[in-house]
């Protein structure tokens, strides 16, 4: 598949809705560069103090060059990021857990300085993705945290691969096909059309509930278009039920955190109701991107969660 360089415009309607709900517009499917010098995109190098740290790469069994940031030692904790984010958007998780546990951040196909693979840009694809990058690491088992877009990739790889590599999942604002199904959130105003640069600039703007300097939401935005369009919206709308997901999770009496705003507490509520060995947190004042607004509480959330529920 080939594909454009550019998309001319996005509707205003269009890229509200998706700003407020990413995440649900992917759940539903067809069945329902140089860091700034300070703030949340600082050099992640610096992120690690202990362990070191890296940029790597490996190759996926389909012959895409991914590329992964490394920091830390301990229990693997594989971090996925969601819709057309790179993987340095979690380096306050870089930075505040590396020191207790290895943490791995993927940059998937397309996003972040992986390859612009022509094809894959698909839910089986990209959870095998995931199970290339544990085989790379020779991994046991980790912990794997998948984030919007990135909670649907790992439950892909759930799935149609089991859960024998996961010692636990961390499920992060996103919708895991339990009732109720999410709705539309944030206004729906008709407007003038917006070329797509501006359109994800506002979309980046939306993820955070707390000011950002506008370094770091310019380069999120800059990262962000480097996924082509075609690829993007293709991965807003992967062709299976909301059952698929509900499916995955369910599968797997491994211990789960889900931590989501309210628009999902109610399948929060569920999800604890009915899995066996879940839990969950609601970030209430929040953005999507809740692990750059209140970094310290969602580190904390995480060290606790590993260990009180993952075996050494």
């Amino acid at each position: 598949m080939r594909f454009h360089r550019a998309l001319a415009t996005a509707s205003r309607r269009s890229l509200l809705l998706a700003a407020a709900s990413l995440p649900a517009c992917a759940a539903e499917g067809r069945g329902g560069r140089s860091a700034p010098a300070a703030g949340p995109g600082a050099a992640v190098p610096a992120a690690a103090p202990q362990g070191g740290s890296g940029s790597r790469y490996f190759r996926t069994t389909d012959g895409v060059r991914l590329h992964y940031l490394e920091a830390g030692r301990g229990q693997p904790l594989v971090i996925v990021p969601g819709w057309s984010m790179p993987a340095w958007i979690f380096e306050p998780q870089l930075r505040g857990l590396s020191s207790r546990y290895r943490v791995i951040v993927l940059d998937p196909r397309g996003q972040g300085e992986s390859e612009i693979a022509p094809g894959g840009y698909h839910h089986v694809r990209r959870g095998q993705d995931i199970g290339d990058l544990l085989d790379h690491l020779r991994l046991g088992q980790a912990v794997v945290m998948g984030w919007s877009l990135g909670v649907l990739d790992t439950l892909a790889y759930v799935h149609e691969a089991g859960d024998s590599r996961i010692a636990g999942l961390i499920l992060v604002d996103n919708s895991i096909g339990e009732d109720p199904p999410p709705t539309a959130a944030g206004p729906r105003i008709p407007g003038p059309r917006l070329e797509r640069a501006e359109a994800m600039r506002r979309f980046v703007r939306t993820m955070f509930s707390t000011p950002q300097p506008q370094s770091y939401l310019n380069r999120l935005t800059e990262e962000a278009l480097r996924l082509p369009p075609d690829a993007s919206r293709a991965l807003l709308s992967y062709p299976v039920p909301r059952t698929y997901w509900r499916e995955a999770v369910y599968s797997t009496n491994k211990p789960v955190l889900y931590a989501v705003r309210p628009r999902f507490e109610g399948q929060a509520a569920n999800l604890q109701r009915r899995h066996p060995n879940a839990e969950t947190v609601i970030f209430r004042d929040a953005g999507h991107a809740l692990f750059v607004d209140e970094p310290e509480r969602f580190n904390g959330l995480v060290a606790d969660f590993i260990r009180r529920r993952i075996p050494t």
